[in-house]
């Protein structure tokens, strides 16, 4: 094994545990930071003894940053959430910690760093998740400027937070909601893609610097995507229209809830496509081909069918 050194903050979660085997089997040593070390032990296995190293993150100041970050050849910042706690904050987490781990990775003098946004960053947004995925990426240009940035759309695969949050939805509810009329346009993307995305511009030095918005081969409607679910699953379910300020309403409820299903600022986001812009560096230009949707996603949905029923895989 040679002796690159990457360390991966968040890598224990959907996106980290795809790029950890693929780095593993590519010779890397692997420093997995994770706020939940306990749930990372399963990552280990994945490579030979020793390669892979689990660190907690318990404190997200820059000294305690930069002890994760010496000796790395390379960084990737994968931390993100979907909603606001009273300990977490999009602000924080989105905004303020690309920088910080950026500052350090360049006092390290890391060679290499790739931060995975998301598309919609956006500094006028009426979101505070796509404002602060936006400042995230201008303060952390400002501190790596090599730096490459990934914005992909919805990640799926099998632990992904869309299909079977709404698989699970309709095997208890009679009727699921199209928020705003299911009219938002998404372009799904595999997230074994992702981690070849994070791979490309680890190896690929003409990365450097650059903005890749990542997609999936086609772009659904949120309807389209709920009824090819409820294809797959094999059930019967209503779509009813919700519009935008009704699932505001409810979702000013739902955030009461510890894991909240739907919160108003995911309602805003709703509001704008969430599809990769026409003039922007894609999949392609790493050299990479997007795997559709209709390969992955009955692999890891079929236990979602009555009576255990199961699909084919595909390999």
């Amino acid at each position: 094994m040679d002796e690159r050194l990457i360390t991966i903050f968040g890598g224990a979660g959907f996106i980290g545990r795809h790029l950890v085997r693929k780095l593993a089997a590519a010779d890397w040593r692997i420093r997995v930071v994770t706020r939940s070390p306990g749930l990372a032990g399963h990552l280990q296995p994945t490579g030979d003894v020793g390669q892979i190293v689990i660190q907690p993150l318990d404190n997200l100041d820059e000294p305690s940053i930069r002890r994760l970050v010496e000796g790395s050849t390379a960084v990737v910042n994968l931390v993100g959430i979907l909603y606001e706690t009273s300990r977490q904050r999009f602000d924080e987490i989105h905004g303020e910690l690309p920088a910080r781990i950026a500052r350090t990775a360049t006092d390290a003098g890391v060679s290499r760093m790739v931060h995975v946004s998301a598309i919609g960053a956006d500094e006028t947004s009426s979101s505070a998740y796509a404002r602060s995925k936006a400042k995230g990426e201008a303060t952390l240009r400002e501190a790596f400027a090599s730096a490459a940035i990934l914005r992909p759309s919805i990640v799926i695969g099998p632990e992904d937070d869309f299909f079977n949050r709404f698989a699970g939805m309709a095997r208890l509810l009679p009727a699921l909601p199209l928020i705003g009329g299911g009219k938002t346009q998404f372009q799904p993307i595999y997230v074994g893609d992702v981690a070849d995305a994070v791979m490309a511009t680890l190896h690929q030095d003409s990365t450097a610097g650059k903005t890749y918005e990542i997609g999936g081969p086609q772009v659904y409607s949120f309807e389209d995507l709920l009824r090819y679910m409820l294809d797959v699953i094999g059930k019967r379910r209503l779509l009813v229209d919700l519009p935008f300020g009704l699932a505001s309403l409810q979702a000013r409820i739902l955030e009461l809830l510890p894991v909240p299903p739907l919160t108003r600022d995911q309602v805003e986001l709703l509001k704008t496509d969430n599809v990769v812009a026409d003039d922007a560096l894609t999949l392609a230009d790493l050299g990479l081909v997007p795997t559709p949707i209709e390969l992955i996603v009955p692999s890891y949905l079929g236990r979602h069918r009555d009576q255990g029923e199961r699909f084919e895989t595909v390999s």
